[in-house]
C-alpha cells in the first residue's frame, strides 16, 4: 500500500483561478534535469472522493472538484502554503474502499 497526499478544491480554482500550469511547469522541468520520476498528477473529479471514509471531506470540497496528488509530502505542505485556499490530506491505496485510486492517472 502507498500513501499519496493531496490538495483538493473546486476545479475552478485550482484550474482557472490559480494557474497551476506554471507550477507544474516549473517541476517538470526540475524533475527532468534531475532524472527524476513524475510523482504528481492534476486530477478532475478524483475517484478517491467517492470514498465512505472521504464522505467528510467530499461535503466540504465545492464541486466539481480537482485535486493535486503526489508521493510527495513536502510537494503537497508547499502547494497548500502557496495556494492557501484548499484541502490538504492523504489516502493509502490500493485498500479495500479506495482499489486502485492512481492505476488511471496520468502526470500532470
Amino acid at each position: 500500500m502507498e500513501t499519496y497526499y493531496y490538495v483538493l478544491a473546486s476545479q475552478r480554482f485550482i484550474i482557472e483561478e490559480e494557474g497551476i500550469d506554471e507550477v507544474f511547469k516549473e517541476r517538470i522541468r526540475n524533475y527532468r534535469e534531475q532524472e527524476k520520476q513524475i510523482d504528481f498528477w492534476l486530477v478532475k473529479q478524483p475517484a478517491f472522493l467517492e470514498a465512505p471514509a472521504m464522505a467528510q471531506i467530499k461535503a466540504k470540497c465545492p464541486q466539481p472538484a480537482a485535486a493535486i496528488i503526489s508521493t510527495d509530502p513536502k510537494f503537497i505542505t508547499w502547494l497548500k502554503l502557496r495556494l492557501e485556499y484548499v484541502i490538504a490530506g492523504e489516502f493509502q491505496a490500493p485498500s479495500e474502499s479506495i482499489p486502485d485510486a492512481i492505476a488511471s492517472l496520468q502526470p500532470a
